[in-house]
């Protein structure tokens, strides 16, 4: 996957369009759309959220929506990815279709907490089911799409170094992390799978949360609800790039070695380079 910078905008409901993706594509290597609620499940689910005024993607046709979006940012300077949700495995499969067509991500969300998403299987109940999530992995990556999971921290029940190693094994090229207040839990991830290419979600905001993540091992990191603000993602680029330049400069070979070896094993079939 590698994208430059090692900057991403992470999804925000009913806001991460295109159009949001290109205003911040100045500053960010990759943008994560959506979430989108592909099946009939999870959009009964989503106009619920809408009713408590919640800012959610409803189109007429969910996989149109995901190709249209994507399409507008065929010229964009960034890595376009599209974040899904679903309680049945059919469309996960047809919008990683369309995303493996198109050279995109297609990332898994296993991160909402939203009751009525978590009600119909979504969200944080697939993140609890580790088989079940392992299926949408395994069936997205036979399409040929680039698999990037998003995950929370702080689940009762759940370890995280457990379902990164899982979805690694059933064919993920990445795994996107909502540390929440346990950043730490970033180091444990990118150990328990080092095939993974690890983003770093929450509170990222300026060069003293850019340096905690990637010092934790995160190969990238990811902006939420300030993507619309470009002074925030300006300090988040410029630490970012500060950091990996002054890496290089102490390990100057890390990168090709890390690159070579994950050509050499195939686990990067993806397109994802750690």
């Amino acid at each position: 996957m590698t994208f430059e910078p090692r900057v991403a905008l992470a999804s925000l409901s009913g806001q991460s369009d295109a159009e949001w993706a290109r205003a911040g594509s100045e500053f960010a290597g990759a943008a994560f759309l959506g979430g989108v609620a592909l099946d009939e499940k999870s959009r009964a689910a989503a106009r619920k959220l809408v009713e408590r005024d919640r800012e959610e993607f409803l189109p007429e046709d969910p996989l149109a929506f995901v190709a249209a979006e994507l399409d507008a940012l065929a010229d964009a300077p960034l890595r376009p990815a599209v974040n899904v949700r679903s309680a049945t495995l059919s469309p996960v499969r047809e919008a990683a279709r369309l995303c493996a067509e198109r050279d995109a991500m297609l990332e898994i969300n296993a991160h909402c907490r939203q009751a009525e998403l978590c009600a119909v299987g979504c969200g944080e109940t697939l993140l609890r089911d580790t088989d079940r999530l392992a299926e949408y992995v395994a069936a997205a990556a036979e399409e040929g799409a680039a698999v990037s999971v998003k995950v929370r921290a702080e689940v009762e029940g759940v370890d995280l170094a457990e379902t990164a190693r899982a979805v690694a094994s059933a064919g993920a090229d990445a795994i996107h992390v909502d540390a929440m207040d346990s950043e730490a839990v970033v180091r444990d991830v990118a150990d328990a799978a080092p095939g993974l290419f690890v983003l770093a979600n929450n509170e990222v905001r300026d060069a003293e949360s850019v340096r905690e993540y990637l010092d934790y091992g995160a190969d990238a990191v990811s902006v939420g609800r300030p993507s619309t603000d470009p002074r925030v993602l300006r300090r988040v680029r410029d630490a970012v790039e500060g950091w990996f330049a002054e890496s290089n400069a102490e390990h100057p070979n890390a990168d090709e070695s890390n690159t070579d070896e994950s050509n050499a094993d195939g686990s990067n079939a993806g397109g994802v380079a750690k």
